[in-house]
Protein backbone atom coordinates (compact mmCIF):
# COMPACT_ATOMS: atom_id res chain seq x y z
CA UNK A 1 0.00 0.00 0.00
CA UNK A 2 1.85 3.04 -0.99
CA UNK A 3 1.96 5.97 1.36
CA UNK A 4 -0.37 9.62 0.58
CA UNK A 5 2.32 12.30 -0.85
CA UNK A 6 2.08 13.95 1.67
CA UNK A 7 3.94 11.48 3.74
CA UNK A 8 6.87 10.72 1.28
CA UNK A 9 9.94 12.04 2.94
CA UNK A 10 11.54 14.60 1.67
CA UNK A 11 15.63 14.78 0.45
CA UNK A 12 16.83 18.51 1.54
CA UNK A 13 19.20 19.52 -1.14
CA UNK A 14 21.24 22.51 -0.61
CA UNK A 15 21.35 25.63 -3.03
CA UNK A 16 23.89 26.04 -5.20
CA UNK A 17 26.56 28.32 -4.34
CA UNK A 18 27.38 30.97 -7.06
CA UNK A 19 30.66 31.46 -5.46
CA UNK A 20 33.71 29.22 -5.60
CA UNK A 21 34.37 28.69 -1.78
CA UNK A 22 37.99 27.85 -1.50
CA UNK A 23 39.70 25.37 1.02
CA UNK A 24 42.44 26.46 3.57
CA UNK A 25 44.67 24.88 1.57
CA UNK A 26 44.48 26.85 -1.55
CA UNK A 27 44.73 30.02 -0.14
CA UNK A 28 48.15 29.29 -0.51
CA UNK A 29 48.36 29.25 -4.21
CA UNK A 30 45.32 31.25 -5.73
CA UNK A 31 47.52 31.70 -8.84
CA UNK A 32 44.90 29.83 -11.04
CA UNK A 33 41.57 30.29 -8.74
CA UNK A 34 39.00 31.73 -10.00
CA UNK A 35 37.30 34.46 -8.15
CA UNK A 36 35.76 37.65 -7.90
CA UNK A 37 34.99 39.73 -11.02
CA UNK A 38 35.64 42.97 -12.57
CA UNK A 39 32.33 44.16 -11.60
CA UNK A 40 33.26 43.41 -8.09
CA UNK A 41 36.74 44.43 -8.39
CA UNK A 42 35.10 48.37 -9.65
CA UNK A 43 32.12 48.54 -7.63
CA UNK A 44 33.76 47.33 -3.85
CA UNK A 45 36.36 49.45 -4.33
CA UNK A 46 34.65 52.54 -5.33
CA UNK A 47 32.24 51.70 -2.77
CA UNK A 48 35.42 51.36 -0.32
CA UNK A 49 36.02 54.83 -1.64
CA UNK A 50 32.88 56.33 -1.09
CA UNK A 51 32.26 55.22 2.29
CA UNK A 52 36.12 56.32 3.53
CA UNK A 53 35.74 59.77 1.81
CA UNK A 54 32.15 59.90 3.69
CA UNK A 55 33.82 58.90 7.12
CA UNK A 56 36.57 61.10 6.60
CA UNK A 57 34.29 64.18 5.99
CA UNK A 58 32.19 62.88 9.59
CA UNK A 59 35.56 63.26 11.07
CA UNK A 60 36.85 65.93 9.63
CA UNK A 61 33.04 67.98 10.87
CA UNK A 62 33.54 66.66 14.32
CA UNK A 63 36.64 68.45 14.83
CA UNK A 64 35.53 71.62 12.99
CA UNK A 65 32.37 72.00 15.39
CA UNK A 66 34.71 70.98 18.49
CA UNK A 67 36.64 74.38 17.55
CA UNK A 68 33.93 76.67 16.22
CA UNK A 69 34.66 79.42 18.56
CA UNK A 70 38.53 79.39 17.40
CA UNK A 71 37.04 81.01 14.01
CA UNK A 72 40.35 79.85 11.46
CA UNK A 73 38.41 77.04 9.51
CA UNK A 74 41.23 77.15 7.22
CA UNK A 75 43.97 76.86 9.83
CA UNK A 76 41.81 74.03 10.87
CA UNK A 77 41.75 72.01 7.36
CA UNK A 78 45.87 72.29 7.00
CA UNK A 79 46.33 71.67 10.62
CA UNK A 80 48.28 68.36 9.85
CA UNK A 81 46.84 66.70 13.27
CA UNK A 82 43.62 67.09 11.57
CA UNK A 83 45.12 64.77 8.67
CA UNK A 84 46.44 62.57 10.97
CA UNK A 85 43.07 61.73 12.65
CA UNK A 86 41.00 61.72 9.58
CA UNK A 87 43.78 59.39 7.49
CA UNK A 88 42.40 57.06 10.06
CA UNK A 89 39.05 56.49 7.67
CA UNK A 90 41.20 54.81 5.20
CA UNK A 91 41.00 51.54 7.48
CA UNK A 92 38.07 51.31 5.51
CA UNK A 93 40.06 50.10 2.66
CA UNK A 94 40.94 46.82 4.28
CA UNK A 95 37.45 46.31 6.44
CA UNK A 96 35.18 46.49 2.87
CA UNK A 97 37.20 44.23 1.32
CA UNK A 98 37.62 41.97 4.02
CA UNK A 99 33.99 41.70 4.78
CA UNK A 100 33.14 40.82 0.55
CA UNK A 101 35.86 38.22 0.48
CA UNK A 102 34.32 36.28 3.03
CA UNK A 103 31.59 34.71 0.89
CA UNK A 104 34.68 32.64 -1.19
CA UNK A 105 35.65 30.95 2.07
CA UNK A 106 35.22 27.66 2.96
CA UNK A 107 36.35 29.05 6.31
CA UNK A 108 35.78 32.74 6.36
CA UNK A 109 38.00 33.90 9.26
CA UNK A 110 39.77 37.14 9.81
CA UNK A 111 42.95 35.61 9.28
CA UNK A 112 41.85 33.60 5.76
CA UNK A 113 40.33 37.02 4.76
CA UNK A 114 43.58 38.65 5.04
CA UNK A 115 45.09 35.95 3.35
CA UNK A 116 43.15 35.60 0.45
CA UNK A 117 43.66 39.48 -0.32
CA UNK A 118 47.23 38.53 -0.62
CA UNK A 119 47.77 40.30 3.51
CA UNK A 120 49.89 37.25 5.01
CA UNK A 121 52.85 35.93 6.22
CA UNK A 122 51.79 32.16 5.62
CA UNK A 123 54.28 29.75 3.83
CA UNK A 124 56.96 32.58 4.66
CA UNK A 125 59.89 31.85 6.60
CA UNK A 126 61.58 34.64 8.68
CA UNK A 127 64.16 35.10 6.37
CA UNK A 128 61.47 35.14 3.47
CA UNK A 129 59.79 38.15 5.14
CA UNK A 130 62.88 39.96 5.87
CA UNK A 131 63.65 39.35 1.97
CA UNK A 132 60.19 40.89 1.47
CA UNK A 133 60.98 43.79 4.00
CA UNK A 134 63.91 44.71 1.80
CA UNK A 135 62.52 44.42 -1.22
CA UNK A 136 60.34 46.71 -0.52
CA UNK A 137 62.73 49.14 0.97
CA UNK A 138 64.43 49.07 -2.51
CA UNK A 139 61.52 49.54 -4.40
CA UNK A 140 60.48 52.89 -2.28
CA UNK A 141 63.57 54.06 -3.83
CA UNK A 142 63.80 53.96 -7.15
CA UNK A 143 59.75 55.01 -6.54
CA UNK A 144 61.00 58.16 -5.51
CA UNK A 145 63.28 58.37 -8.78
CA UNK A 146 60.76 57.52 -11.14
CA UNK A 147 58.11 59.66 -10.09
CA UNK A 148 60.88 62.63 -10.04
CA UNK A 149 61.86 61.50 -13.89
CA UNK A 150 58.19 61.33 -14.83
CA UNK A 151 57.60 64.73 -13.23
CA UNK A 152 60.31 66.55 -15.02
CA UNK A 153 59.62 64.94 -18.56
CA UNK A 154 56.01 65.59 -18.05
CA UNK A 155 56.79 68.98 -16.55
CA UNK A 156 59.41 69.48 -19.98
CA UNK A 157 56.87 68.30 -22.42
CA UNK A 158 54.15 70.94 -21.22
CA UNK A 159 56.20 73.54 -21.54
CA UNK A 160 56.99 72.83 -25.00
CA UNK A 161 52.98 72.70 -25.44
CA UNK A 162 51.51 75.76 -23.39
CA UNK A 163 54.97 78.10 -22.65
CA UNK A 164 57.38 77.69 -19.76
CA UNK A 165 55.90 80.55 -17.82
CA UNK A 166 52.42 79.48 -17.51
CA UNK A 167 53.46 75.49 -16.58
CA UNK A 168 56.04 77.17 -13.54
CA UNK A 169 53.35 79.14 -12.38
CA UNK A 170 50.89 76.43 -12.00
CA UNK A 171 53.51 73.80 -10.82
CA UNK A 172 54.67 75.76 -8.29
CA UNK A 173 51.49 77.10 -6.61
CA UNK A 174 50.68 76.06 -3.21
CA UNK A 175 48.48 73.24 -2.44
CA UNK A 176 46.73 72.21 0.59
CA UNK A 177 49.24 69.19 0.97
CA UNK A 178 52.05 71.92 0.75
CA UNK A 179 50.63 74.36 3.53
CA UNK A 180 49.48 70.90 5.47
CA UNK A 181 52.99 69.55 5.49
CA UNK A 182 54.82 73.13 6.02
CA UNK A 183 52.41 73.62 9.11
CA UNK A 184 54.01 70.12 10.95
CA UNK A 185 56.05 70.06 13.38
CA UNK A 186 57.98 67.32 14.44
CA UNK A 187 55.66 65.84 16.38
CA UNK A 188 52.86 66.01 13.91
CA UNK A 189 56.02 64.77 11.22
CA UNK A 190 56.51 61.71 13.35
CA UNK A 191 52.84 60.63 13.45
CA UNK A 192 52.05 61.51 9.53
CA UNK A 193 54.91 59.08 8.79
CA UNK A 194 53.58 56.35 11.05
CA UNK A 195 50.43 56.88 9.21
CA UNK A 196 51.67 56.77 5.99
CA UNK A 197 53.01 53.38 6.78
CA UNK A 198 50.82 51.53 8.66
CA UNK A 199 47.16 52.68 7.71
CA UNK A 200 47.92 54.53 4.23
CA UNK A 201 50.46 52.44 2.64
CA UNK A 202 48.47 49.04 4.04
CA UNK A 203 45.36 50.08 3.34
CA UNK A 204 45.59 51.28 -0.50
CA UNK A 205 47.55 48.28 -1.46
CA UNK A 206 44.86 45.78 0.14
CA UNK A 207 41.99 47.80 -1.51
CA UNK A 208 43.74 48.35 -5.05
CA UNK A 209 45.67 45.78 -5.33
CA UNK A 210 45.06 42.82 -3.21
CA UNK A 211 41.22 43.44 -4.18
CA UNK A 212 40.94 45.13 -7.14
CA UNK A 213 43.91 44.00 -9.37
CA UNK A 214 43.43 40.74 -8.17
CA UNK A 215 40.15 40.22 -9.00
CA UNK A 216 40.76 42.03 -12.75
CA UNK A 217 43.66 40.20 -13.50
CA UNK A 218 41.46 36.66 -13.57
CA UNK A 219 39.35 38.21 -15.81
CA UNK A 220 40.79 40.63 -18.25
CA UNK A 221 44.43 39.12 -18.09
CA UNK A 222 47.42 40.82 -16.15
CA UNK A 223 48.30 43.88 -18.40
CA UNK A 224 44.34 45.04 -18.26
CA UNK A 225 44.13 44.59 -14.39
CA UNK A 226 47.80 45.94 -14.28
CA UNK A 227 46.95 49.02 -16.31
CA UNK A 228 43.12 49.44 -15.34
CA UNK A 229 44.13 49.43 -11.59
CA UNK A 230 47.01 51.80 -11.91
CA UNK A 231 44.74 54.42 -14.13
CA UNK A 232 41.69 53.90 -11.54
CA UNK A 233 44.63 54.83 -8.33
CA UNK A 234 45.81 57.79 -10.34
CA UNK A 235 42.20 59.33 -11.11
CA UNK A 236 41.47 58.61 -7.92
CA UNK A 237 43.87 60.57 -6.49
CA UNK A 238 43.21 63.33 -8.46
CA UNK A 239 39.72 63.34 -7.97
CA UNK A 240 40.25 67.24 -6.13
CA UNK A 241 41.71 68.48 -9.21
CA UNK A 242 38.01 68.25 -10.98
CA UNK A 243 36.46 70.79 -9.12
CA UNK A 244 38.83 73.78 -10.30
CA UNK A 245 37.55 72.89 -14.04
CA UNK A 246 34.81 75.42 -14.73
CA UNK A 247 37.10 78.08 -13.04
CA UNK A 248 40.17 77.23 -15.52
CA UNK A 249 40.40 74.70 -17.99
CA UNK A 250 43.84 75.33 -18.74
CA UNK A 251 44.82 75.26 -14.86
CA UNK A 252 43.14 72.04 -14.71
CA UNK A 253 44.24 70.19 -17.74
CA UNK A 254 48.38 71.34 -16.72
CA UNK A 255 47.62 70.58 -13.09
CA UNK A 256 46.23 67.16 -13.80
CA UNK A 257 48.71 66.47 -16.21
CA UNK A 258 52.02 67.16 -14.07
CA UNK A 259 50.24 64.59 -11.51
CA UNK A 260 48.37 62.25 -12.99
CA UNK A 261 51.76 60.85 -14.97
CA UNK A 262 53.61 60.54 -11.75
CA UNK A 263 50.86 58.99 -9.92
CA UNK A 264 50.73 56.17 -13.08
CA UNK A 265 54.22 55.13 -13.12
CA UNK A 266 54.23 55.11 -9.07
CA UNK A 267 51.03 53.25 -9.64
CA UNK A 268 52.29 50.82 -12.52
CA UNK A 269 55.25 50.08 -10.69
CA UNK A 270 53.26 48.69 -7.73
CA UNK A 271 51.15 46.63 -9.96
CA UNK A 272 54.15 44.95 -11.27
CA UNK A 273 55.98 44.36 -8.00
CA UNK A 274 52.68 42.61 -6.57
CA UNK A 275 52.61 40.54 -9.63
CA UNK A 276 56.74 39.79 -9.12
CA UNK A 277 55.92 38.85 -6.24
CA UNK A 278 53.25 36.17 -6.75
CA UNK A 279 50.28 38.63 -5.20
CA UNK A 280 51.75 39.15 -1.47
CA UNK A 281 51.56 42.50 -0.56
CA UNK A 282 54.61 42.61 1.94
CA UNK A 283 56.93 44.11 -0.37
CA UNK A 284 53.98 46.19 -2.16
CA UNK A 285 53.05 47.87 1.46
CA UNK A 286 56.52 48.63 2.32
CA UNK A 287 57.27 50.22 -0.75
CA UNK A 288 54.01 52.32 -0.95
CA UNK A 289 54.39 52.96 2.98
CA UNK A 290 57.87 54.17 2.92
CA UNK A 291 57.44 55.90 -0.39
CA UNK A 292 54.94 58.09 1.00
CA UNK A 293 57.14 58.69 4.40
CA UNK A 294 59.75 59.93 2.03
CA UNK A 295 57.87 61.80 0.01
CA UNK A 296 56.48 63.77 3.16
CA UNK A 297 60.01 64.01 4.89
CA UNK A 298 61.55 65.32 1.84
CA UNK A 299 58.87 68.05 1.64
CA UNK A 300 59.17 68.96 4.89
CA UNK A 301 63.10 69.46 4.55
CA UNK A 302 62.51 71.61 1.54
CA UNK A 303 59.92 74.00 3.24
CA UNK A 304 62.22 74.38 6.80
CA UNK A 305 65.75 73.86 5.70
CA UNK A 306 66.02 74.98 1.84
Amino acid sequence: MSLPPAFIPKTYIAPLSPYLRLSDEKLLNLKHQKLWNSLSSLGVSFGAFIFMNIVAFVLIAIIIILNMNSGDITGLITNPYVTIISSVAELTFILIPVLFVGKFLQNPSIKNRLMILGFTTKGYSKKDVLKEILIGISFAGIGIFLVVFASIFMEFFLELIFGTDIVYEIGSSTTDIDAIISNADILSLTLLIVIMILVIGTSEEVLFRGFMQKGLVRTIGNKGGIIITALIFSFIHLIGLFLIYFESPNTFIISFLLSFFPYFAISLMLGLLFYWRKENLIAVMVTHGLYDALTILLAFMYYNFF
